[in-house]
This record gives C-alpha cells, sequence and structure tokens, in this order.
C-alpha cells in the first residue's frame, strides 16, 4: 500500500481503512519500517510563519528498485509510462541529496494555499532548497518564488533527469542534473 502512496501526504486514516486496521496500528508499522531504513518520513518545515502549513509527512520508500518491483514496474519504458515515474525520481533524488549531506535536517514546505517545495535541507540557520522535476524542461509552480521569498535559501535548485551542464531559469535558481547538484553540494558537506 505503501508503494501507491510514494511521495505523497501521509495519512494514517486512510490507510487503515484500506487495511481494516486502526490508524494506530497503521502509524506503529510506520515506525517499525522508518526505525529499519525501509521508508523514508519526511517531515514539513515546522517555521513561523503567518501563512497555514500543511502539517501531514511525505512517504517515500527508500530504495526505488523495492518501489518497482512492488508496482511491478520492470523495464525503463514501463517506468516512464507509469503515473509514479515523477514520484519515483523525487524519491531517488532526495535519497541522492540527503546521503550527501547527513548532518542537514531535511524537510518540505507546503502551505493550505499550494506554495511548495519538494526538499529544503536545513543545518542552523542555513537553508539549501531544491524543487525535483521528472521532466527535461521544467517549470516552476506559480507559488515557488513565493516559498523562496520566505524560505531565503542560500542555494536553489531544480534537479532533472539531464547529463548537459545546468542553466539559470531566474532569479536565485538553477535548473542541474542530479550529478551536477551533487558536485555543487560537496562545498556544503562540512559547513
Amino acid at each position: 500500500m505503501l508503494a501507491h502512496y510514494h511521495g505523497g501526504l501521509f495519512n494514517a486514516s486512510k490507510l487503515g481503512q484500506s487495511l481494516d486496521v486502526s490508524h494506530n496500528t497503521v502509524r506503529k508499522y510506520l515506525d517499525i519500517m522508518e526505525q529499519s531504513y525501509m521508508i523514508r518520513v519526511l517531515r514539513p518545515l515546522e517555521i513561523n510563519l503567518k501563512k497555514r502549513l500543511v502539517k501531514s509527512p511525505k512517504v517515500y520508500l527508500r530504495d526505488s528498485g523495492l518501489l518497482h518491483s512492488l508496482l511491478e514496474i520492470e523495464t525503463m519504458t514501463a517506468l516512464y509510462g507509469h503515473p509514479v515515474f515523477g514520484a519515483s525520481w523525487e524519491g531517488w533524488c532526495l535519497e541522492q541529496i540527503t546521503a550527501a549531506l547527513p548532518l542537514w535536517r531535511p524537510g518540505f514546505y507546503r502551505t493550505s494555499s499550494g506554495e511548495e517545495v519538494d526538499l529544503v535541507l536545513e543545518r542552523g540557520r542555513k537553508r539549501l532548497v531544491f524543487e525535483i522535476k521528472a521532466s527535461l524542461s521544467p517549470h516552476l509552480s506559480r507559488g515557488f518564488p513565493g516559498s523562496l521569498e520566505v524560505l531565503k535559501p542560500e542555494h536553489a535548485r531544480v534537479v532533472c533527469p539531464m547529463d548537459e551542464a545546468g542553466y539559470p531559469l531566474g532569479p536565485r535558481v538553477r535548473v542541474v542534473g542530479i550529478d551536477e547538484c551533487l558536485k555543487e553540494l560537496e562545498d556544503f558537506a562540512f559547513t
């Protein structure tokens, strides 16, 4: 069931109804799976704003091969045509980025009005922002510039599946492939 919720907001009551168990049982199973590193529970940022923030965490299977196996996706062609492709790319990139910066606290930002950032890494007063898009020509959502104004990151990147050199997408925002992104993060690894 979690494979179908991969990258989405976690709702223990809804999942419990689907499995005919209580939401408390679902939460206990989720805790066990998180502690055994099978899943990542990405919690929303807790920042003091006047905006109403989403409080539900997002859930990802940490192993993209396991995700694809559970969803019976056996080839890259099948993955490209599957509705989970974007969430699969997001989860895989999230794992690569968080592994590169293990001392940084991961989270995501989403308001009830729809402003969203897929991944925000925090360490002290520093913030790094990542929007992850499974497109070679990514477009930012309407709320992304507003999110940058609120979060005031030192670094904002749109990560997409490209091999070429990155390019600017707007003020303070750059589109990069995952390899370029990870190379840039070497400067933040121990700061």
